[in-house]
């Protein structure tokens, strides 16, 4: 009996007549109070009246009584729309789709919704971000992740907010989502390799480096994976010379090891020299770096054929190391040593008739061995690991 009453009031409303339409779908109601489509034509009657928030409520219980009801949800995302609540309206429309997934208008709907949504919780984020208000930005982020699951990007800016909270788990997290969704992301894949770095994870660091600078060059972290090899090296090395820099005195066995670690392609490309016999570095730690450069003519055994691994290292005995080191490079590259061999330094403690004066004078003019206080080079000066090791660095500097 109820059918035939709902059906005319439904013609009443069609016919624009929202007076006996209301009356007719509240009549129903009376007769059936569970009869959701008159709870939802009342709905209608209000909406066509602009009074949203009563037809709000009579959609909300039309839905109650039956919630895979098309019609009353798509009225209710329309109404929703009308009152401004856009994310409401979209999960309105959404809802209607997975009853009914041929809904034209309701899809077009759900994409600038979902667009519109994204808009704004992009620009909340962001200015939340700038503004300092971190925890504000991340529920917009996430917002806008909810209405974009598969935006690489949000995922990136959301990372960055976290790594600058020191959630480090979380933003690691984020970046690897970016990546996955965009693998062609270099401030993403940079993202990753920060955060390893910063938790010493140095192979894995230097591995998303380099899926960065692979996508975009940049000087800055190649620098980094220079640094990062470096440092992986160096971990590999025996524990005396990681220890080196820390030395008050630096020994020649281990100005012998930095040479030879620093120089390695260089001693190498010199080819063998004469055979050199050396009786006391057998058991010594820099045993194979000793041979090397011995061998290449970077340092020279005694005439007795010792090496005298333990003896200090004075910076006159510095600079001849230096300046056959800088002759095996200029042998490689003879126009690289051009700017060494300027008008000889005034060296006030140290004349031309000093035998050592031609090693000491390229390894000051080359810049790897500046002068000391008063313009002196204190010849006999022992040379610590510290020193040792920036002269090192400065001269490998020079390599072309």
């Amino acid at each position: 009996m109820v059918v035939p009453q709902h059906d005319l009031a439904w013609r009443w409303l069609q016919a624009g007549d929202t007076r006996n339409a209301e009356k007719g779908f509240a009549e129903v109601l009376k007769i059936s109070p569970t009869f959701y489509p008159s709870e939802a034509g009342l709905g209608l009657v209000k909406l066509a009246s602009q009074d949203y928030d009563d037809a709000l409520a009579h959609f909300d219980r039309a839905l109650q009584r039956s919630d895979v009801y098309v019609r009353a949800l798509l009225s209710r995302a329309e109404t929703l729309l009308a009152l401004k609540r856009d994310a409401d309206a979209l999960g309105s429309f959404q809802s209607a789709l997975a009853v009914d997934g041929t809904l034209d208008l309701a899809k077009r709907w759900v994409e600038v919704l979902q667009f519109r949504l994204l808009q704004a919780n992009l620009a909340n984020a962001r200015n939340a971000a700038e503004a300092g208000r971190s925890a504000e930005a991340i529920a917009a982020y996430q917002q806008a992740i909810a209405a974009s699951p598969q935006s690489a990007f949000l995922y990136r800016e959301l990372g960055a907010i976290e790594r600058k909270n020191g959630n480090l788990d979380a933003a690691l997290e984020h970046y690897q989502k970016a990546t996955e969704l965009e693998p062609s992301d270099p401030s993403a894949w940079r993202g990753i390799g920060e955060i390893l770095e910063a938790r010493d994870d140095y192979p894995a660091a230097v591995e998303a480096y380099g899926q960065s600078i692979a996508l975009e060059p940049s000087a800055a972290i190649q620098e980094r994976i220079t640094r990062l090899r470096a440092l992986l090296a160096l971990a590999r090395m025996p524990a005396e010379y990681r220890q080196i820099p820390e030395s008050p005195a630096l020994t020649r066995g281990e100005l012998a090891a930095l040479v030879g670690v620093r120089f390695e392609k260089l001693l190498e490309g010199s080819g063998p020299g004469a055979a050199v016999v050396v009786t006391d570095t057998r058991e010594h730690w820099a045993a194979p770096w000793i041979f090397a450069v011995t061998r290449a003519g970077a340092m020279d055994a005694y005439p007795n054929h010792t090496f005298q691994p333990l003896s200090i290292v004075r910076r006159g005995d510095l600079a001849q190391v230096v300046s056959q080191v800088l002759n095996l490079i200029a042998r490689r590259n003879p126009a690289v040593a051009a700017s060494w061999k300027k008008a000889p330094p005034t060296i006030g403690d140290v004349g031309p008739g000093n035998l050592n004066y031609g090693a000491i004078s390229l390894a000051v003019q080359s810049g790897v061995m500046p002068l000391l206080e008063e313009g002196t080079f204190q010849i006999s000066r022992p040379v610590s690991g510290a020193e040792g090791v920036a002269a090192m660095e400065r001269l490998e500097k020079l390599m072309p």
